[in-house]
């Protein structure tokens, strides 16, 4: 396994992880070791998504970077968005969602690397979204005060709830049965089957992250030390322990057949991983700790493992050059490429589901270089100085 993770610094590592195994023949205390280091962004990285096969990263440069893991190589550049990636999200190995400042929200082929569908999402900012485990379903919130339902299999908005105030992170339960919606430092818990609030936490600090540890169990972190383990049905807290020296930026979890996980990031710089006990009442213990003397932002857990068997593996062909006047043109044409929500097609019309194959990708959406990115970005600059 490999934990990776971006920062402030622009720039996202890579820790191979490795169990160590005690004298009686336990993994207790893992070994991780530095791996990679991968400077593509030119700003800061504020997402990051993993899959069986790669990395992908979101920054305030604008652009969605793709990491190979297998090879170990820069995989390319996705240049659909106008505003930062605030959020990425894979749904198996075939699909990205992004969604971004620019209110959009881009369903991509992740293993042509081509935007199948792009959707005006929210009238302000995408600040958050989740999918549903079915793949048939996701959930956005935004700057416009709204939580949005949407229909993957048709590519349409499904609802529209008005919930007064902007919410900044969206998440399902494992089995999809409920969600929540977190606004500063207030989590609604929603019911799937009455689409309204069955009960609100509340969180001494505002929320930064959470993370479902299993159907009825939410992990919470925030602008504080501690991280807070909270039961969605009594609303109570279960337990709650100091995990860093600083806030707490960002969470994962996941399961080995020995042990369930979760994994910490701080602004402290240290990425931490702990052993979670069957009695969520109990605080878990750490595995191991990894120093990255970097301002964390966000994070990811590559397992290398197949998540589907029968699937075929993503394509690795290198990624296809892009002169300066296609960059530009992309640019433009992804403009034209969006779907507007209040002009919906027909539900038959233009499908795009993330349980079966997509239609045709939107045009001017290709995978660009990084070397051609940023040999695009120096020739821009100097554009701009002439004319000045």
């Amino acid at each position: 396994m490999e934990v990776v993770a971006g920062c402030y610094e622009q720039v996202l590592f890579g820790f191979a992880v490795h169990p160590e195994p005690e004298g009686d023949g336990h993994c207790e205390r893992w070994a991780p070791v530095a791996d990679f280091t991968h400077h593509a962004h030119t700003a800061s990285l504020s997402a990051v998504a993993v899959n069986s096969r790669f990395v992908v990263t979101g920054s305030k440069d604008e652009t969605i970077h793709i990491y190979d893991m297998k090879k170990k190589v820069d995989h390319g550049a996705l240049m659909h968005h106008n505003g930062t990636i605030t959020c990425l999200k894979f749904h198996g190995n075939r699909h990205l969602i992004s969604g971004a400042e620019d209110g959009l929200i881009c369903v991509w082929d992740a293993r042509r690397w081509e935007c199948l569908k792009s959707i005006r999402a929210h009238k302000g900012h995408v600040t958050f979204l989740s999918i549903h485990p079915s793949g048939k379903l996701a959930l956005s919130v935004g700057t416009d005060k709204t939580l949005r339902t949407w229909n993957l299999v048709e590519g349409r908005s499904a609802f529209i709830k008005n919930i007064k105030q902007s919410a900044h992170i969206v998440e399902w339960s494992p089995k999809g049965e409920k969600y929540v919606v977190v606004i500063l430092n207030r989590i609604d818990v929603y019911q799937l089957d009455t689409a309204s609030v069955s009960g609100t936490i509340t969180n001494e600090r505002r929320v930064s992250s959470v993370t479902f540890l299993s159907e009825s169990v939410l992990a919470v972190a925030g602008d504080e030390e501690v991280v807070r383990f909270f039961d969605c049905d009594s609303l109570t807290c279960l337990s709650e322990f100091k995990a860093h020296e600083n806030r707490v930026k960002d969470m994962f979890s996941f399961e080995t057949p020995e042990h369930h996980v979760l994994v910490t990031a701080s602004s402290d710089g240290f990425i931490k991983m702990w052993k979670l006990k069957q009695d969520k009442k109990v605080s878990p213990s750490l595995l191991c700790e990894i120093n990255t003397n970097a301002r964390l932002t966000c994070l990811g857990v590559w397992l290398d493992r197949r998540t589907d068997t029968k699937e075929s593996p993503p394509a690795a062909a290198e990624p296809a050059p892009v002169s300066k006047e296609q960059s530009r043109r992309n640019k433009e044409e992804s403009g034209h490429a969006v779907q507007e929500e209040e002009k919906q097609p027909k539900p038959d019309a233009e499908k795009c589901s993330l349980t079966g194959d997509s239609n045709k990708p939107t045009r001017g959406n290709s995978l660009v270089s990084a070397k051609k990115r940023k040999t695009v970005e120096m020739l821009e600059k100097k554009r701009k100085k002439k004319k000045i």
